[in-house]
């Protein structure tokens, strides 16, 4: 009998919430959604729906999954090296049977309204069986730059839209037909694989290989390197022909910015003062004054101010930092 099977996905470091997110803790393990993480939260809604958990995650952190999926039926896959969602996407369907259904998800969304959530994981389940790859796309509610869009005519999707500029992002508000592209996809997992060697056989096999040469679930890192690194949008998804996507209304972020961070904290009654500024990190007691729309994020070894109109830009930071071999990423 075929699982629907929870493939969750946490190789990122989530620089754009440095310094709250470093290599050794990333933004899903941070336990500040009301005293939960990101990823707790993650397996815990998708277990509605699923009846297994395939991890796919960084060894540099995959120990700190352990205290949640022990609670659950799980494998783990551990990446030596990552190589983008493509390829730890044809892990975990290497790991399933043909036509177990594959409910992918990011560690680190955060997602409300568990009813809606559910009846698109439902339909999404049933399109899935039937042999498509499927997307889920969030009804938008402002012109967001940091999300990619799908063009979309009912569930027939039309097109896949890069982050576009405020003024592209405002037009597709206003036509009604664009969703944001969610990250969260569903299908079974021979179509996955199917579809995978038919569009990037070279992802496919060196995948595959990898794959089977893991130790106890840990992929080697000569053979991994080996694996081209592209997104499933990249490899798969803007190429096949069997695409659907489920319009969703479900409340969605994907906690990628201190933007995305400020709106959920304050929204959860987190102080801010009158010009809309916001500490973060500590209980001392922060002044603001001349500036509005800023946050203040302290940690024991870095401070981070920023205009919050700025938070795309954190991951700059983080890049610059990484490059000149600081011990702060």
């Amino acid at each position: 009998m075929s699982r629907i099977i929870n493939v969750v996905l946490s190789g990122g470091v989530g620089s754009r919430l440095w310094p709250l997110s470093r290599k050794a803790k990333p933004k899903q393990y941070l336990p500040i959604f009301q005293d939960q993480s990101l990823f707790g939260l993650t397996v815990e809604r998708n277990q509605k729906v699923c009846n297994h958990v395939i991890l796919v995650g960084s060894f540099q952190n995959i120990d700190l999954a352990k205290e949640d999926l022990s609670k659950v039926s799980h494998d783990i896959i551990v990446e030596a090296a990552p190589r983008n969602t493509a390829a730890a996407i044809a892990f975990a369907a290497f790991a399933s049977a043909a036509d177990d259904v594959l409910i992918v998800t990011p560690s680190d969304h955060l997602i409300e309204g568990e009813e809606q959530y559910l009846q698109a994981m439902k339909r999404g389940i049933e399109f899935a069986k039937e042999g498509f790859l499927v997307t889920f796309g969030i009804n938008p509610t402002r012109p967001e730059t940091g999300y990619g869009y799908i063009e979309a005519d009912g569930t027939d999707v039309l097109s896949f839209r890069e982050k576009p500029n405020f003024e592209t992002a405002r037009d597709f508000l206003k036509r009604g037909d664009f969703f944001w592209n969610s990250g969260i996809f569903c299908f079974t997992a021979g179509t996955y694989l199917q579809e995978l060697e038919r569009f990037d056989p070279k992802i496919y096999a060196s995948a595959k290989l990898a794959y089977e040469s893991a130790n106890d679930g840990l992929l080697d890192v000569e053979l991994s390197m080996k694996i081209p690194s592209k997104s499933v949008d990249y490899a798969i998804m803007e190429r096949s022909d069997s695409i659907k996507v489920v319009p969703s209304f479900f409340q969605w972020s994907d906690m990628g910015s201190f933007e995305s961070l400020y709106d959920y904290l304050t929204s959860k009654g987190h102080p801010k003062d009158e010009h809309g500024n916001v500490a973060i990190g500590s209980d001392r007691h922060t002044v603001f004054l001349g500036v509005k729309d800023c946050v203040v994020v302290n940690t024991p070894d870095a401070v981070l101010i920023l205009d919050k109109a700025h938070a795309q830009d954190v991951k700059h930071v983080y890049e610059a930092l990484e490059k000149e071999g600081s011990l702060l990423v």
